[in-house]
Formats: C-alpha cells, sequence, structure tokens
C-alpha cells in the first residue's frame, strides 16, 4: 500500500472519531501529493490539491520544504497548476512562517525576473522569522547593489511587517462561560493523560474540559447563539490556569473560541479570551501573551473589610466575599481596549488596564509573542546595515528606576542580564529583555516545542544559551506504544537541534529518564543565571527560574532571550529553632500556612518572586521550598545562600554533570564540560571573594516581608485538598494546610507516594532508615496500604547503591524497576507492598499511571488537583493529600493517618532534613 493510501486509511479512521485529515508534515507524503497533482487524470487530483493547499503544516517541516520548492516551480513557471496561479504560490509562501519559505521568496526576490522580483519583496516585507542566514543573503546582496534588497532592508528597518498590520478593535464583545467555580487547573484545558496527543492540535482538542461533552456542546451553543461576540472563559471564585503554563490548553481554549490564524493552516488558533475572579496564574498567563490572547483579572468577587479595614471573616475564619458584578454564563460583556475598561450595558465594571500594557497590545496586533520578539530583531538588523538609528515602532521596554533604592536579588539578576536597554539601574515593573542561561523542555510538552521551534522555523540553538536538556521524565512510568512513537522522534530532533537529551537518538548511552527539575538544577551553577524550562516546576535553587509555555521555551532555545516585566518579590526569612522531629517539607507547607495568616488570607506571593533567605540549606534541600512555590502561585523564587552553601552545592553539581559526561551525555560542542568550567570558575570567586554569592541590597523594596517563625512548627503539616468543603470555590486549592493531629490518627489512607521533584536523596535515606526501624519494633514489615516509591533520577539510585540504602528498599520491597524490561501497560491495580519504580515523575504527573479510582492518597507530590493523581468514582471523591516523607511512608504501614505519637516514634533517631537559619548577614 502506498503512503498515500495509508493516508486515506488515517483519514478515515479519523472521521470514524469525528475528526478532519491530519495536517500533513511529512516530505514523502506530500511528494506523493505533489505528483498526484501533476497528473492531471489522477483519481485523487483534487484532493490532493486541497491538502496541499490547506492541510499541510509551516516552518521548517520536510513538507514544507517540498511545499516551498513546488511554489517555486510553479512562480518560475517550471511547473504549471491551472488552480494555483504564481501569485497564488506567493501568497501560499506568506502564511509558511519562514525556514523554506523565505528561502524561496528570497530566491524569486534576487532573481532575474525583474517583475517576480517585486512581487517576491512585497510578500517579504511581511515575513518576520528570518534568521542569519537570510539576513546574510539580504545583507550581501544590499553590497552587491540590488535595488530589490535595500528596498527590503527599508522596509524592515521601517517595520512595516508590524506597522501595516490592522490596529486591534476598540471594542471587543464577549460572552462569558464560566468553565468552573474555583481554582481551574490547566489540568481542566488539557489534561495530562492525554498529553501524547498534544501536537495533533484538533484531536487533543477533544480532551477540553477532561472530555466533558455536556460543556463542549453548552461552549458550542454559546458560540452559535452569539456569532458575531467572542466566548470568554471564566474561573469563577478562583484563579484560570494554576498547576502550570501548559501552551496545550491555550491552545484549547483558542481552538474553541479563538481565531483562525491562516486559512491554509488548520487548527492553529490564536486570541483567546481568558478569565479569573482572581485573574490568572503567572505562567498561564505567559502563555496566554504568546498567542495574542486576552487575560483578564476580574475581581468581581471581593473581600468585605470593617471599619478598620481587617477582613471579615465567618464562623470558620474564612473571609466574607461580596459580588460586585455578575459574569454568570451567557453574560454579554464589552471590552474597550481604547479607554481599558470592561462594560456591561455601557455601566462600566472595571479598569482592565493591566491586561492592556503596550507590550501585551503589540502581542495581539502582531498575533502572538513571537512576531513581536523577531520583528524587532529584523528591525534591528535592517537599521545597523543601514547605519540609521531604529525607528521606534514599538512601544519603548518601560524602564522604571528609583533613586536611592536597592535593588532586589531578582532586579540584580536582570540588571545583570538585561539586553537593549537604556543602561539605567532598573526596578521592579520594567519589562526587560534578558539573555537566558539554561533552558529546560520536557517530554510532555517536548513534542509542542519542538512543533513550535518547526513553527518559526528555527534548527538550531541559540549560542547565548549555556546548555539545555530534553528529559524523558513525564513517560518515565511506562514505554507504551504512545511513549515508543513520541520520545524518540522527539529526542532525536532535540538532540540535533543542540540540546543534551536524556536519551541517545543513537543508543550510545542507556536511557534516563530523571526528573527535568533535578536536572536542571545540577546544570544551574550560576546563581545569577536566568533559566526558563517547559513546566511550571522550573523553580531552581540557584539563580532565578521560570516556569513556561513550550513556545516561550522554544523562543529560548532558538533566540537566547525572554521577555517580560521585572516582578515584585516578598522576602520571606526564618527565626526561632527546627524541632528535631520536624522534615524540612513541613516548613515549606508553614510557610504558606503563617503567611496566609499573617496577611488575612491574602496570598501576597501570588505572581511575585520569593526571595527565601534559606542560607545553610544546599540546592538539592533547598529546593524542596523553591518547587512548593509554584503552589504558592509565586511567579519564581530565589534562594539566597551562605558562600559556603553555595560552594558545597556547586560541588555537587559539578559531580553530578561529570556523570553525565562520563555517560556520553555532552554533545559535539561540550556543552556538559562548559557547565563544569562554568560551575569551577565561580567557586575560585566564591573562595577568593572576588565575586560573593547573590546578595539583595540592604535598602531594597519589598512587596511584603514574611517571617516564619520555626517555633511554631510543633508538629506535620498536610496539605489537603478538601474535597467535600460546601463551598466548591474551597476545595483543591493548596492552601488549606492543617496539622497532623487535625485528623486524629483516624483518616483511612489507600495508597502512598514518596516521589517528584519534591524529594531528595535524604528522602530515599529517610524511608530506608524507616522500614529498618519498623522491623526492629515489629519484627516485620507490613504494609496496610501500597507505598510507591519513584526516585527522582538515577544519580540517586545510584548513590543509595553504593551507600547500601538501595538494598534496604529491595528487601522489603515486591516489586523493583527494571530499565531491560520497563512496563508497557500503565498499573490499575495495587497490592499493599512497596513498589521500586523508575526514576521520574510517576503518579504526580498522572498522564500513565494513577491510583485507583476514589482512594485516598498520601504523596510527596506537588498536585492536589482533582482528577490528577487520583480519580472519583460515583460513591467517593478522590484526594490526594500532600506531606512530608516520614508521614507518607508511616500512613502506608498504617494504612491511616498516624497519631503524634505513632509519628514521633517512627523518626526517633532519624535525622531528617536539618534548617537552621543563618546567622550572617545576606544582604550587601
Amino acid at each position: 500500500m502506498s503512503i498515500y493510501k495509508d493516508y486515506l486509511k488515517q483519514i478515515e479512521e479519523r472521521k470514524e472519531k469525528g475528526l478532519h485529515p491530519q495536517p500533513i508534515d511529512g516530505a514523502e507524503l506530500l511528494s506523493k501529493i505533489i505528483e498526484q497533482i501533476k497528473d492531471l487524470d489522477n483519481e485523487y487530483r483534487e484532493d490532493s490539491l486541497n491538502f496541499f493547499i490547506y492541510n499541510v503544516l509551516p516552518g521548517t517541516t520536510s513538507a514544507a520544504g517540498v511545499k516551498a520548492k513546488f511554489l517555486k516551480e510553479i512562480i518560475l513557471g517550471e511547473s504549471v497548476v491551472k488552480e494555483i496561479t504564481p501569485a497564488f504560490a506567493l501568497e501560499q509562501l506568506s502564511h509558511m512562517k519562514g525556514g523554506p519559505s523565505v528561502a524561496v521568496l528570497l530566491d524569486v526576490a534576487l532573481g532575474s525576473d525583474v517583475v517576480l522580483a517585486k512581487q517576491a519583496a512585497e510578500v517579504l516585507k511581511t515575513q518576520v522569522f528570518l534568521y542569519e542566514a537570510d539576513t546574510a543573503r539580504l545583507e550581501e546582496a544590499l553590497n552587491n547593489g540590488s535595488a530589490i534588497a535595500k528596498d527590503i532592508i527599508e522596509s524592515y528597518a521601517k517595520a512595516e511587517f508590524f506597522t501595516k498590520l490592522p490596529e486591534i478593535e476598540e471594542e471587543i464583545q464577549v460572552v462569558t462561560y464560566i468553565a468552573g467555580v474555583g481554582d481551574i487547573s490547566t489540568d481542566l484545558l488539557s489534561p495530562g493523560g492525554d498529553a501524547h496527543s498534544r501536537s495533533d492540535r484538533e484531536l487533543h482538542g477533544q480532551c477540553m474540559f477532561e472530555h466533558n461533552k455536556d460543556m463542549q456542546n453548552e461552549l458550542l451553543a454559546l458560540k452559535e447563539q452569539h456569532p458575531d461576540k467572542r466566548v470568554m472563559l471564566i474561573a469563577e471564585k478562583g484563579t484560570m490556569g494554576v498547576g502550570s503554563s501548559r501552551m496545550s490548553g491555550v491552545n484549547n481554549v483558542a481552538l474553541w473560541t479563538g481565531v483562525p490564524f491562516s486559512k491554509y493552516v488548520p487548527f492553529i488558533n490564536f486570541a483567546p479570551v481568558i478569565a479569573g475572579t482572581n485573574g490568572i496564574a503567572p505562567i498561564f498567563l505567559t502563555t496566554v501573551g504568546v498567542t495574542g490572547g486576552i487575560g483578564l483579572d476580574l475581581k468581581n468577587w471581593v473581600k468585605q473589610k470593617d471599619a478598620d479595614g481587617n477582613t471579615i471573616v465567618d464562623a470558620d475564619g474564612e473571609p466574607i466575599l461580596k459580588q460586585m458584578y455578575s459574569v454568570a454564563t451567557g453574560t454579554v460583556l464589552t471590552i474597550n481596549t481604547k479607554e481599558k475598561k470592561l462594560y456591561h450595558d455601557k455601566v462600566e465594571l472595571k479598569d482592565i488596564s493591566a491586561a492592556f500594557t503596550p507590550q501585551k497590545m503589540e502581542f495581539m496586533k502582531a498575533g502572538g509573542s513571537y512576531a513581536v520578539v523577531f520583528g524587532k530583531k529584523l528591525q534591528t538588523f535592517a537599521s545597523k546595515v543601514l547605519g540609521v538609528d531604529v525607528v521606534p515602532v514599538y512601544a519603548p521596554s518601560k524602564e522604571i528606576t528609583i533613586e536611592g533604592q536597592g535593588l532586589t536579588a531578582v532586579e540584580k539578576i536582570f540588571n545583570r542580564n538585561a539586553v537593549g536597554t537604556s543602561g539605567a539601574t532598573l526596578h521592579a515593573g520594567s519589562y526587560v529583555r534578558a539573555e537566558v542561561n539554561i533552558v529546560g523542555s520536557q517530554d510532555t510538552t517536548g513534542l509542542m516545542t519542538s512543533q513550535e521551534l518547526e513553527m518559526m522555523a528555527a534548527t538550531v540553538i541559540s549560542p547565548i544559551v549555556d546548555g539545555a536538556y530534553q528529559s524523558g521524565c513525564h513517560t518515565a512510568s511506562v514505554w507504551d506504544d504512545k511513549s515508543k512513537a513520541n520520545i524518540p522522534r522527539l529526542m532525536s530532533f532535540m538532540n540535533d537541534f543542540g540540546l543534551i537529551t536524556g536519551r541517545d537518538p543513537k543508543g550510545k548511552y542507556f536511557p534516563m529518564t530523571d526528573v527535568i527539575h533535578k536536572v536542571l538544577n545540577d546544570i544551574t551553577v550560576g546563581d545569577w543565571d536566568i533559566i526558563i524550562g517547559g513546566d511550571s516546576h522550573t523553580r531552581m535553587s540557584k539563580g532565578v527560574a521560570f516556569g513556561a509555555d513550550s513556545g516561550t521555551v522554544a523562543l529560548a532555545l532558538a533566540t537566547g532571550e525572554a521577555s517580560m516585566p521585572i516582578p515584585e518579590s516578598v522576602k520571606v526569612t526564618f527565626k526561632g529553632q527546627m524541632k528535631s522531629y520536624m522534615d524540612f517539607r513541613d516548613v515549606v507547607h508553614a510557610t504558606q500556612s503563617q503567611m496566609l495568616k499573617q496577611f488575612g488570607g491574602e496570598n501576597v506571593f501570588q505572581g511575585r518572586v520569593i526571595e527565601v533567605h534559606i542560607g545553610t540549606l544546599t540546592a538539592d534541600e533547598a529546593f524542596t521550598f523553591t518547587d512548593w512555590t509554584a503552589e504558592m502561585k509565586a511567579k519564581a523564587s530565589i534562594c539566597i545562600s551562605e558562600d559556603e552553601t553555595l560552594i558545597e552545592s556547586l560541588e555537587i553539581a559539578k559531580g553530578r554533570i561529570q556523570i553525565m559526561i562520563d555517560k556520553g551525555m555532552d554533545n559535539a560542542k561540550g556543552v556538559l564540560k562548559g557547565l563544569v568550567d562554568k560551575a569551577e570558575t565561580r567557586i575560585t570567586e566564591l573562595k577568593t571573594g572576588i565575586k560573593p554569592s547573590l546578595r539583595p541590597d540592604a535598602n531594597a523594596k519589598y512587596h511584603a516581608e514574611v517571617v516564619i517563625d520555626l517555633d511554631e512548627i510543633a508538629e506535620p503539616m498536610i496539605a489537603d485538598p478538601d474535597v467535600n468543603n460546601d463551598d466548591v470555590s474551597k476545595r483543591y486549592t493548596h492552601d488549606n494546610i492543617r496539622p497532623l493531629s487535625y485528623y486524629g490518627g483516624v483518616k483511612k489512607v489507600d495508597l502512598g507516594f514518596v516521589g517528584s521533584c519534591m524529594v531528595h536523596k535524604g528522602d530515599m535515606k529517610i524511608l530506608a532508615q524507616m522500614l529498618k526501624n519498623v522491623e526492629a519494633q515489629k519484627g516485620k514489615v507490613e504494609f496496610k496500604a501500597p507505598l510507591v516509591v519513584a526516585p527522582p533520577t538515577y544519580n540517586i539510585v545510584d548513590e543509595l547503591k553504593a551507600e547500601g540504602d538501595w538494598d534496604v528498599l529491595v528487601k522489603y520491597s515486591g516489586f523493583e524497576f527494571d530499565d531491560n524490561a520497563p512496563k508497557g501497560l500503565a498499573r490499575t491495580k495495587y497490592e499493599n507492598m512497596l513498589y521500586l519504580e523508575r526514576p521520574g515523575c510517576n503518579l504526580c504527573m498522572g498522564n500513565q499511571e494513577k491510583a485507583e479510582p476514589g482512594d485516598t492518597v498520601m504523596a510527596t507530590s506537588t498536585r492536589l488537583f482533582q482528577g490528577r493523581v487520583v480519580k472519583d468514582t460515583g460513591e467517593k471523591k478522590g484526594e490526594s493529600l500532600l506531606s512530608s516523607t516520614p508521614v507518607v511512608v508511616l500512613s502506608t504501614i498504617l494504612g491511616r493517618t498516624p497519631t503524634m505519637a505513632e509519628y514521633e516514634a517512627a523518626v526517633d533517631g532519624i535525622v531528617l532534613t536539618k534548617f537552621k537559619p543563618s546567622t550572617k548577614q545576606l544582604v550587601k
């Protein structure tokens, strides 16, 4: 059977699922289609024409290369297709977003046919995705006296590709759709279990609202009733998009409610409108900007205050909210983009100027942030070549300088890494383009990142980037047919692009499924670094790291830059003494709890950088804090460490990077070796005092300062999803932190999970010691609930084996992972025993394996959202309680939550994560 017949078969299979033909990205299939177009008598010619014109992915896909070549033949008259005139061929090229299409346009524009050259030049003037090879051709032609090249470059210098675009509508009418009450996780918009389909946008769109067809049909009905309006998706009484950046979530919202990007490129929509009573989660809001969308902070429910300005609470101590205006489903509202106000029936409801900053409006006009980033780069090139000043077309980057005010840690990092500024000292609120040092791509968003790179015609990683890593951790649990189809292809693409990859496309080193955040935490060897990663838990304990959508990751890989406002900071310090039987995870949870208490229930961390003066904890242990800041809804976090602690962390990082080198993971450019050298240089600077560790200024200004009292932490702290709260908006938030005693030692626990990025080597050693203690106390270890253990990295497994702890775990386990025979099917039933799973995300991700429906899970992981780790049943809601390793282990041995007496006895003699506040000055 020919490749085209295979495609027809696939089309029939997709039709049965209500899907259109899958967009074509392969050269072989498109070559066959072109062959059939050329054959005037071919029975498939008409369909082939439609596939060629309307169903080919643009950018640098191999299909795009074949399409561009054939369009060139038509333009030059070498091939004649009556349905595709040379003018129509040029129009097709204008929608192909760079790469081979730009190469063809340059060929024609710089060719000998004057008429065609002028036509191609007009198309080129609308393009922004040009790379060094393209601009070098233009510059060379200019230097050789080409009038066409001069005309194109002069257009670029004026940024006509932007200025000639239509302006944003002054009034945008929207009709509201409440997608949920309370915080809405991106899992609702793009479930983790459907991660395998993210690069097939139409197929993935079917999982919107977690496959809830009733909600999907309601949305369609709303669109049908209001064909002239945009649908605005709302999180009522909550924050929209908590949990992750998830480009696939925004893509799904855009697919269902947005505007088609091009009639020649299917299922790629832009400009979604998304809102929340409590705004949009910071990293998700960034993703909205990537697609030129609108994200509104509605504030339609507000906390009531008494005469003294204190929050009024109910009998349960919860703030009393008052509805300021209704956004019930079906409400028609008007967004005025000029006045930057939200209206209902001409009555002003709210100022929404934060959603319409000059930069965000540029994204909306250009159809997304990529076009703006590349447009600025192209204008700068053209101006430099012509020897003229850059014409102020784009809104100038906002620069805020406050005389006499010192800098927070994040302000210092951005001032160090900023490009294109006036040179003034910048404070929070300034909009900055900054160079990126480290980039991370994980495997469930990586397929989209590779697709985004193809779309923006990028072929190689920016030389500015110190290092980048592509992980295999999110698909580590089950090596099934979906993984076998997707992951090798992803690893091959990323390896060719210049990333260090968890899997070697050539098979020279063993597949590594290490949790990406742990790898990034090791390869970040600069405390002044900026890190961008395709996951909300990109929260390093060195430098400042930002979780991002797959597109922003692609942009960072291609350009070595990221653009954003410098965030405000909240300073966190500690006092008191940590009790010996407390784990540092309890300090993390107590930080959130005490902060909310200190600020009357207001989350001052949301959307800001948490500058935590951790002082004495190494990067491994400190990561437990920075990692959780995603659940605190912070934009990022920065650890302020003592010099000696940072040196110790860098020595550990050096050793782990060297292990990667020894395994053969370095590339031809010696990226990993360069990181080791960078770490050694930094250690020398610290030891000699040439450049101390990152410190904020003593007179820096913070949005708020939080002091955590360690003396108040008297028992383990548990984040509870509170699944049965009468107020739906209070369910599944990470703000509900309860002490162990709340459960009275009687809450049944059905499964325990020790794993995810929240644990480190110390947690595995605690687990081993607890098992030995139980055997010594009771004569044997007997589990009354299953315990799933997934070490975050292979390095940790190797170190545990060398120190004897892995043998202890194996002794008590009923299952040990085997890399030579990885599981091909997800586990659906669990026995009461210890499972030693392959390093990776495992249950925390919820895309492969889950707990049994309706289970109560006690876990060390990060996510407690509905359906993430455990689904509901008709009789019982699944719930995922988050706690420390000792609590999880003991809960599975008992089959219930322990009492404080049981807990203290179980950890007696075990060295938990020690933490003592620094006594040194951690400011400059």
